[in-house]
C-alpha cells in the first residue's frame, strides 16, 4: 500500500509468517512495515491468531483492517471491523481501514449507503477524532480481480463522497484523512488515479507482487 500527501510513504503489508524476514530486509530502506490483519484481543487463548502486540514486535506500525476478502470469506461484519480498528488504535498501530461495495451493491445504486454504513460503524465506536490516526482504503470490490476497472472518474466520485461523509462530521479531519484507492491500480493507470483530487494513494494488490510494476506505481505517488 502506498500513500501520498506532501511526500510519498510506501507501506508493505505482508503475511504474518514473513514479518521477521521483511523487517530485516527493509531495515535500511524508506519502506514501512504493516500486517494484513489482526485479532481484536490484545492477549488470551486465541490459537493461530495474531495480536497487535505481536505485529509491533516486528517494528510494524500499520495493519490492514476489514479487507474485502476478510469481510466476504471470514464474514467480518462492520462491527467486527470497527472493533479491530479500535484494537489497532489502542495498541499504537495505524489501521489501513478498507471499505467498499460489491458489484451487486453498486448495481443496486448502494455505493453511498454501503460506505456510509462501514465508516459510521467506526465513528459510532471510536468517534470521528479516531480518523486522525486512520488511513482509509476504498476498494470497489467489483473492480478487484474481475477484469472490470473503475474509471478514474468513478474512483474520484467515490473518494469525494467518502470525504464529504467525513466532512459532515468534521471538516478538518475530512481534509487530513488519507483515502487510498484499492481497485486494480497498475502502472498504466496509477498516474491518472493518484492525480485525482481526492485520491491520496493506492492500496496495491496483485501489482505489488511484481517488483517493476510496484516501483512504477510508487513513482506515480
Amino acid at each position: 500500500a502506498g500513500m501520498s500527501d506532501v511526500e510519498s510513504k510506501v507501506i508493505v503489508c505482508v503475511p504474518s509468517p514473513y514479518m521477521s524476514q521483511v523487517e530485516a530486509l527493509i531495515t535500511h530502506s524508506q519502506l514501512n512495515l504493516g500486517a494484513q490483519d489482526l485479532n481484536v484481543n490484545a492477549s488470551g487463548a486465541f490459537t493461530g491468531e495474531v495480536s497487535a502486540g505481536m505485529i509491533k514486535d516486528f517494528g510494524a506500525q500499520y495493519v490492514v483492517v476489514g479487507h474485502s476478502e476478510r469481510r466476504s470469506m471470514h464474514e467480518e461484519t462492520d462491527e467486527v471491523v470497527a472493533n479491530k480498528v479500535q484494537a489497532a488504535l489502542d495498541n499504537g498501530l495505524t489501521p489501513l481501514f478498507c471499505i467498499g461495495e460489491t458489484l451487486e451493491e453498486r448495481g443496486a445504486g448502494n455505493m453511498e449507503s454501503v460506505v456510509t454504513r462501514q465508516i459510521q460503524a467506526v465513528i459510532d465506536l471510536s468517534g470521528i477524532d479516531a480518523f486522525k490516526n486512520i488511513i482509509i482504503a476504498y476498494e470497489p470490490v467489483w473492480a478487484i480481480g474481475t477484469g472490470v476497472t473503475a474509471t478514474p472518474q468513478q474512483a474520484q466520485d467515490a473518494h469525494k463522497f467518502i470525504r464529504s461523509m467525513l466532512a459532515s462530521n468534521d471538516a478538518d479531519i475530512a481534509q487530513s484523512t488519507p483515502i487510498l484507492y484499492g481497485g486494480s491500480m497498475n502502472p498504466g493507470n496509477a498516474v491518472e488515479l493518484i492525480g485525482c483530487k481526492d485520491i491520496d494513494g493506492g492500496l496495491i494488490g496483485g501489482a505489488s507482487l511484481k517488483a517493476e510494476d510496484f516501483l512504477q506505481i510508487c513513482k506515480a505517488g
